[in-house]
């Protein structure tokens, strides 16, 4: 019996030893830090988000706006001003967020590897500051735009240490709601999902006679 039971504490202590080099502890840590390792707080905010299906419903959205628009504007050299091809995709994702006035986005800014990365880092902030106010200016409401964030050089596509176009650019995403809440159904949802259930249904021009407009030439 008391081999037994001394076999059980070393069993314990073995168990407790594991925990504390994973970094963890069950009796004094909230459930769920293990998995991300974030500040206190952070885990809970996880937990709600995926027991009320808001993280599921932001991943979803995210991926309908990638396949919807270009998420990506480039810029010239040493630049954050926008050309005409940026502008054109910065409507585009002005016009997807126009349907959905309770989802938040995120800019995040990148340059190339050329210069320092304190400066890079500062033009990255740059170009995405460019593109949310140009979103301003398309009626996206500054607080639906959360704070931009800037990668600097530290996330190339192509990793080369001379000029890259590739590399200089914004990238836009999907990151939560508004009201912390994807369930809201107001009429303004209500006239998108009929919108989108409509034109699921409509059969498109080129299949008829095939021309574009309907009609045989």
């Amino acid at each position: 019996m008391l081999a037994r039971s001394l076999s059980l504490l070393s069993m314990v202590a073995l168990l407790a030893a594991c925990n504390n080099e994973a970094g963890y502890s069950s009796s004094y840590r909230e459930a769920g830090l293990i998995n991300n390792g974030a500040d206190f707080g952070n885990s809970t905010m996880q937990n709600t988000l995926v027991m009320t299906g808001a993280s599921s419903y932001t991943v979803n959205l995210n991926n309908r706006f990638v396949a919807q628009v270009p998420t990506t504007i480039n810029f010239a050299f040493n630049s954050y001003v926008l050309d005409d091809e940026a502008r054109a995709t910065l409507r585009a994702q002005a016009d997807f967020m126009r349907q959905f006035p309770e989802v938040r986005f995120k800019v995040y800014g990148h340059t190339d590897l050329v210069g320092s990365s304190s400066y890079n880092r500062t033009l990255g902030l740059r170009r995405a500051e460019a593109a949310v106010l140009y979103l301003q200016t398309q009626g996206i409401q500054r607080s639906r735009l959360e704070a931009v964030v800037s990668h600097g050089e530290t996330q190339p596509l192509v990793v080369t240490e001379g000029r890259e176009r590739a590399n200089r650019r914004t990238v836009t995403e999907v990151t939560g709601f508004v009201n912390s809440n994807p369930m809201v159904m107001n009429g303004k949802y209500a006239e998108i999902i009929f919108r989108d259930y409509v034109q699921s249904a409509s059969v498109p021009a080129t299949l008829f006679n095939g021309s574009a407009t309907g009609t045989s030439e």
